[in-house]
């Protein structure tokens, strides 16, 4: 299948720059195309993702994907799709995120059996003189032509204040990108988000103006979920491929719990799963929407390809154990305690410091007193690595995780985590 299909198919698919002609550029293989990345944080993000898994989808159709880091561009901030000016980064700043990325970038691909390169347009814009800039770009654009960008009109309408003449040339900057790679790289395709549409067919006019080269766009949809959520946040904030920030186990439960009405749709842009299976989960969704077939497919698929498949193993034992539908056995420490970061828990000296159960309880915040531990206790109500314990319960250390977490639960979805040392 010619992967501009396949993308189409997967609704990744959102402007081009001509459909048909894009479409039969692609049928050759062979062709680099990029998408630029801003280091603007510490860590990409699952936004990221659509663009990242698209470039990767090009490199195993036999194309040559390029990932950009924005080392100059990130210095001067994109107005697209923001309502206010951004603060100026730091340049040494900028340049460790920039490195971080790039790790992340690679590790992704080689991880998954793909290739791609890297790039940074600090290499070129750090030696552009402002008069090169003005003379050999700025002089291909119009004010009017810019003007009427969304990424700036926009700006101009909302902010009264209007846009500084830094984030009004970001667009030139990354014209200049597209014909720098287009020049020195033969690359023939731009893609990125829905909000880059503007910058990106500037490059294509730039390209037009200096060389009449052939060249492409494509954008993809913006994410939005069902439920009027934004994308990629959850109650700690963003979800980052960065496991220090965001642990694997969060970034498996932000997948796992995916709405219905999304989770067809993520499986098409996230996994590389084939339409066959796609189609089988949506059908699971519709007929046994409670059993979440989909989502775990969803949650272990994309753990496996950004933390690999053995955290990726870890985190559904974990996940098992916590909803009561696995034993201790098997189950990573690290995992179950970045699992119960949340959770209400008291920390103890050793086993021999930690009250009777019936004091555990209360001091968990299980059970409002003892009189209604000692309650819940006798009618089976509390369980530790999901066995019924009674008042006499004597903390054996075969039931501490890693030997320092012991996980008491009451009922199916309280409970409470005494930890050790």
């Amino acid at each position: 299948m010619n992967v501009f299909d396949e993308l189409t198919w997967r609704g990744l698919v959102h402007q081009t720059s001509g459909a048909d002609t894009l479409r039969e550029h692609l049928a050759a293989p062979g062709r680099v195309m990029y998408c630029g990345f801003d280091p603007t944080a510490e860590s990409l993000h699952i936004g990221n993702m659509v663009p990242l898994l698209a470039l990767m989808r090009f490199a195993l159709a036999g194309h040559r994907p390029m990932a950009l880091l924005g080392g100059a561009t990130g210095l001067i901030g994109d107005p697209s799709g923001k309502d206010k000016e951004r603060q100026l980064s730091d340049p040494a700043d900028t340049a460790a995120r920039a490195e971080r990325i790039k790790a992340q970038i690679l590790k992704l691909f080689t991880d998954n059996g793909a290739s791609i390169d890297v790039v940074n347009n600090l290499d070129w814009i750090g030696k552009l003189s402002a008069i090169e800039l003005l003379r050999d770009v700025g002089k291909h654009f119009t004010v009017n032509y810019m003007l009427a960008k969304d990424s700036v009109k926009g700006r101009i309408d909302r902010e009264e204040s209007g846009i500084s003449y830094t984030e009004f040339s970001y667009m030139i900057l990354q014209a200049f990108d597209f014909h720098h790679l287009n020049r020195e790289q033969g690359c023939t395709l731009q893609i990125g988000g829905g909000d880059q549409f503007g910058n990106i067919t500037a490059g294509l006019e730039l390209i037009r103006r200096k060389s009449g080269a052939e060249a492409h766009a494509m954008t993809f949809p913006l994410i939005t979920t069902a439920s009027g959520a934004k994308f990629g946040k959850s109650e700690k904030g963003a979800i980052y491929l960065d496991p220090n920030i965001t642990t694997p186990y969060a970034f498996y439960q932000y997948w796992v719990n995916a709405d219905d009405r999304d989770v067809v749709n993520y499986l098409k842009y996230f996994t590389f799963l084939p339409r066959e299976e796609i189609e089988a989960l949506a059908v699971a969704v519709a007929e046994k929407a409670h059993m979440r077939e989909a989502q775990r497919t969803l949650a272990y698929v994309m753990t496996s390809m950004v933390h690999g498949r053995d955290q990726a193993e870890h985190v559904v034992k974990a996940s098992e154990y916590l909803f009561g539908k696995g034993a201790l056995d098997g189950v990573d420490p690290a995992t179950l305690r970045a699992a119960l970061e949340g959770a209400p828990g008291r920390d103890y000296a050793s086993r021999a410091d930690i009250p009777d159960m019936v004091t555990l309880l209360v001091e968990l915040g299980l059970c409002s007193s003892k009189g209604n531990a000692r309650k819940d206790l006798a009618a089976g109500a509390v369980t530790v690595n999901n066995a019924k314990v009674g008042a006499d319960y004597a903390y054996p250390e075969s039931d501490f995780a890693g030997g320092s977490l012991l996980l008491v639960r009451k009922g199916k979805k309280s409970y409470g985590v005494a930890r050790l040392g």
